[in-house]
């Protein structure tokens, strides 16, 4: 799986890790972890990432969810 963030041009660089990671399904806590902040720097970057207006895009590789198994050509 791989995201895509439209309109990141937006953001600061900041801003995009953090996005990125909670995208992702990461709590507050864990992004603050990896990214040796404070919970509430990461619930403020991310709260200022939203209002900026940014899209997450979900990229899947081929038929990954098997959306057209068991049909037959016809």
């Amino acid at each position: 799986m791989q995201i895509e963030i439209r309109g990141a041009e937006k953001l600061s660089f900041r801003e995009r890790q953090v996005v990125a990671l909670k995208e992702m399904g990461l709590s507050n806590e864990e992004v603050a972890r990896r990214l040796n902040l404070s919970t509430s720097s990461v619930a403020t970057l991310y709260h200022r990432a939203r209002t900026k207006g940014y899209q997450v895009v979900i990229v899947l590789p081929g038929d990954s969810l098997s959306i057209f198994a068991g049909e037959e050509d016809g």
